[in-house]
């Protein structure tokens, strides 16, 4: 099938890298030349690293040979099974764009926004294709990231959202549907926490930035490189996530009151989340997930000290 992306961007391109690998003809649309020819550039660089990673199964241009720029949206979208919307992350510029694209493409199509910020709502706002607009905001590089996040909007069709699930699904990624519109959805939300209280860190004194990212890369991101942060609190108190709640709630708790923050873990909340995740993990299996859990970041820290034996081997 065909898919078209519209605006030939990093997203554009990595969307496009997405699809082609998963065997789609990807028409890729950009309005300026000299974007084209820097997008074709790059859809080959990211194809043949790709490739010597050992992530491509074909030769990198039997995957590229896929990837057509154009200048023409018609072109782009025409009989496309879905688009992609990668235009900048400005309203009035996509709302202008999805203006053309409820003309070019047909009932059913999904218009889906790769939009880090920008609520579906807002793009549908007066659009008479406003049943088939949703957020599909992806991490970046989806590539190598598979993670992309669903939101409709009020009105977007259900059947919609589903075709474009399913049509992520089948290139690999794996898709999230939210139950309702934030701005920032679940991605950048949890990565904004983050930053926040990164900035704040280094602002009042208590840590440089390079000792930051350590923290994060060596601890942090390595954990969550395995499970995510609810199962992992799951997992580091016996007796799971109410345990954890009881014991370290009230410090967390401290710590946002700190920030201007309230929000506190209260029993019903934490009740919700211990009923998920005991539906997830019963807790007679939690040893076993524990023993799992080690034995996954035990491959991880081999791995990095593999790579690091190869890095200081080959520095100069």
């Amino acid at each position: 099938m065909t898919i078209g992306i519209a605006g030939a961007g990093s997203i554009g391109v990595a969307m496009a890298v997405v699809f082609a690998r998963a065997g789609h003809a990807v028409r890729c649309w950009d309005p300026y030349p000299d974007a084209r020819r820097r997008a074709a550039t790059d859809l080959d660089d990211r194809l043949a690293r790709l490739h010597d990673g050992g992530l491509l199964d074909e030769e990198p241009g039997a995957v590229s040979g896929r990837v057509s720029f154009v200048g023409e949206l018609e072109s782009a979208v025409v009989d496309a099974r879905l688009v992609q919307e990668c235009a900048p992350e400005r309203l009035d510029v996509k709302q202008s764009l999805y203006a053309r694209l409820a003309e070019l493409t047909g009932p059913g199509v999904p218009l889906a926004s790769s939009s880090s910020a920008l609520r579906a709502g807002l793009l549908a706002d007066g659009s008479p294709a406003a049943e088939r607009i949703l957020v599909a905001h992806p991490a970046n590089p989806p590539y190598l990231l598979p993670v992309i996040e669903l939101v409709p909007s009020t009105v977007t069709d259900p059947s919609v959202t589903r075709t474009a699930a399913e049509l992520y699904a089948a290139a690999g990624l794996h898709p999230i549907a939210l139950h309702r519109e934030v701005e920032g959805f679940v991605f950048n939300r949890l990565q904004g926490a983050v930053l926040r209280e990164a900035y704040c860190l280094v602002r009042d004194g208590v840590v440089d930035v390079a000792d930051l990212d350590a923290v994060v890369t060596l601890g942090l991101g390595r954990r969550w490189s395995v499970i995510g942060p609810f199962e992992t609190v799951d997992l580091n108190t016996r007796g799971g996530i109410e345990a954890h709640a009881e014991k370290m709630g009230p410090a967390y708790e401290r710590m946002g009151r700190e920030r201007g923050q309230h929000d506190p873990w209260t029993p019903d909340l934490v009740a919700t989340v211990a009923a998920q995740r005991r539906a997830e993990l019963p807790l007679e299996d939690w040893d076993r997930r524990v023993a799992w859990r080690d034995e996954r970041l035990i491959e991880r820290a081999r791995a990095d000290a593999v790579t690091a034996a190869v890095h200081s081997r080959t520095a100069p």
